[in-house]
C-alpha cells in the first residue's frame, strides 16, 4: 500500500555531502515508522537508519555521526542527510515504509557513488 520515490543520489568525492529526499504518495505514512536502506554490490542489505513516527532515531554504527534521518509528517517525505561520505557509502539507498509489522513498502532506490 502506498508508494515511495527516492532522489537526490549522485557521485560525490570522499568527504563530501549528500541528501537524500523519499517522497511517499497513495497514503500518509505520518503513523508509520520509516528507513533508509541500502545495497552494494555482492553486499546484504542494510539498515542505515530508522526513524519513528514519534520521532525515535536509530543508526547503524557505520553512519552515526556522519548522516541524520529526518522526516516532514506535512509533506509525507524523509529526508537523509550524508556528510563526511566514504567511498565504503557507495550503494544503492533505497527508502522502506514500516506496515503490518514489517518494512513491507520499498522504493526503486537511488545511487550513491563516493569517490575517492
Amino acid at each position: 500500500q502506498g508508494q515511495l520515490a527516492e532522489s537526490g543520489g549522485g557521485l560525490v568525492q570522499a568527504g563530501g555531502s549528500l541528501r537524500l529526499t523519499c517522497v511517499a504518495s497513495g497514503r500518509s505514512f505520518g503513523g508509520n515508522a520509516m528507513a533508509w536502506y541500502r545495497q552494494a554490490p555482492g553486499k546484504q542489505r542494510e539498515m542505515v537508519a530508522t526513524i519513528g513516527p514519534g520521532g525515535r532515531l536509530e543508526y547503524a554504527e557505520s553512519v552515526k555521526g556522519r548522516f541524520t534521518i529526518s522526516r516532514d509528517i506535512r509533506k509525507n517525505t524523509v529526508y537523509l542527510q550524508m556528510n563526511s561520505l566514504k567511498p565504503e557509502d557507495t550503494a544503492v539507498y533505497i527508502c522502506a515504509g514500516f506496515i503490518s509489522r514489517e518494512y513491507s513498502v520499498w522504493g526503486q532506490g537511488t545511487q550513491v557513488t563516493v569517490s575517492e
